[in-house]
């Protein structure tokens, strides 16, 4: 029989080996976290690259919605003025994460250029996540005439309380556009 100084010796031994075998929270674990707290809340943001091909987005009111958040999915709408036609989806993989960006028309109607993005590829960090253009976007892209963007990299990161920042880099190009979290706005209305 086992007295009980052995017992909880035992019993001592064997918690701490369960919490050796746990496994800790990854990059992207901590990452979608960080995301899901802003759960709700829209932000005002800016773009902070001098790319010329932005001057009309940099003339409009940009922001972001943070909405219709799942252990699994974060939806973001990201509104360019009075245009509401692009969300971004945060999805949890197996491996990782995965970033979609998907185009509506006015009509609610699915755009043909839509669902495109990627995976992760590495562990990132819990501030940054990056996502190549998978296989599908590149099918897509070469489809649509639109070559240059088979090589496209996106970026989120989540620096709690400071910024939010959405960013497209391939060879001469760099799109960036960072948002406010310590101020938030009204929730701009639901497109779909």
């Amino acid at each position: 029989m086992i007295n009980r100084h052995a017992l909880r010796a035992l019993l001592f031994c064997l918690s701490l080996a369960a919490c050796a075998t746990a496994q800790a929270p990854t990059p992207q674990d901590a990452f979608f976290s960080r995301l899901s707290d802003l759960c709700g809340r829209a932000f005002e943001g800016r773009i902070v690259t001098t790319d010329a091909a932005d001057d009309q987005f940099r003339s409009e009111r940009l922001v972001m919605h943070v909405r219709d958040c799942t252990a699994a999915e974060v939806r973001i709408p990201f509104n360019i003025g009075a245009n509401r036609s692009r969300t971004w989806v945060v999805t949890r993989t197996d491996s990782g994460l995965r970033l979609k960006h998907v185009h509506h028309h006015e009509d609610g109607s699915e755009d043909r250029l839509s669902q495109y993005g990627g995976d992760t590829t590495a562990l990132g960090t819990v501030e940054r996540q990056e996502f190549p253009a998978d296989a599908f976007s590149r099918q897509l892209f070469i489809e649509g005439d639109l070559p240059a963007s088979v090589d496209n990299v996106w970026a989120l990161e989540v620096q709690p309380g400071r910024i939010f920042a959405y960013e497209l880099r391939r060879p001469n190009r760099h799109f960036r556009v960072e948002f406010d979290l310590a101020r938030p706005v009204p929730a701009p209305p639901a497109s779909w």
